[in-house]
């Protein structure tokens, strides 16, 4: 009886929004299920839902290998050099979104820094289109992603017990050949759930693709806020939300075969 009261607050605060949200995706305009029907017959929108995943593929990867460097250097260190590293990746944390896009706005543009220090070393002759395209886009939500791939990776790497390694290397395989056959099957759980991870979050991204892309990169989330802002479709809006919420859960639930999902987001046992 207790927890009946928080209970009810959560379905008025949450599950009752999620509900309005499916029906308004078989509702409006009419009862039935046209707004589905466009992702097979609208080919606009297929090329939106194919950017999305194709943006959020390619910034998964790089995320996750760059993040798995950083994990497998701090692993490897002790004592504050370990802390100094751990603080830094921590740090990412606290810095906006909308903050990160500007900056790299800036650094990014044609009179940025990037091309001033590629004109000014003779790389190339004039400056390069790096923003308001994908190749911007990748860069920035690159950026924000490692630190969500360091954490599950570095909190996996914790886990090995380093004495397998040195078995292998007293075997006679070489650091190579321990680090392909021994310590890459042993990270496997924290490189999926980091991959997940990062897809999860990329798949809802709306502020970097706005102004990184200026509007030639339409994503999701910002296809459903025109829907909504714009074009008042709340039914094609709700459908894409329905959508992007099936594929969330699935991933979670994917990621849950694999690794704690608490332990992903810092929660101890």
């Amino acid at each position: 009886m207790l927890v009946v009261p928080l209970f009810g607050l959560i379905i008025a605060l949450y599950a009752w929004p999620v509900i309005n949200i499916l029906w308004l995706g078989v509702s409006d305009p009419e009862l039935g299920i046209q707004n589905y029907k466009l992702l097979f017959t609208k080919s606009s929108l297929v090329k939106i839902l194919w950017t999305t995943i194709r943006v959020c593929l390619i910034t998964t990867l790089f995320s996750v290998v760059i993040g798995y460097l950083i994990a497998y250097a701090m692993v490897h260190l002790v004592g504050r050099e370990r802390n100094w590293m751990l603080t830094l990746v921590l740090i990412s944390f606290w810095v906006s979104v909308l903050v990160r896009a500007f900056s790299w706005l800036t650094l990014l543009g044609r009179n940025g820094l990037v091309n001033a220090a590629l004109v000014g070393s003779g790389l190339v002759e004039e400056p390069i289109s790096m923003i308001r395209n994908e190749f911007g886009v990748l860069i920035g939500m690159v950026h924000y992603m490692v630190p969500y791939a360091v954490l599950p990776l570095f909190a996996n790497m914790q886990g090995i017990d380093h004495r397998v390694m040195d078995a292998s290397r007293s075997l006679g395989a070489g650091p190579l050949l321990t680090f392909l056959r021994i310590y890459l099957p042993l990270t496997k759980p924290g490189v999926i759930a980091a991959s997940l991870l990062v897809f999860i979050i990329s798949l809802g991204f709306y502020v970097t693709p706005a102004l990184l892309g200026g509007g030639r990169v339409l994503m999701v989330a910002e296809y459903v806020s025109v829907q909504i802002l714009i074009t008042v479709q709340w039914g094609v809006a709700a459908m894409l939300a329905t959508l992007l919420l099936s594929g969330v859960l699935a991933l979670l639930y994917i990621m849950s075969r694999f690794m704690n999902i608490g332990e992903v987001f810092g929660a101890r046992g």
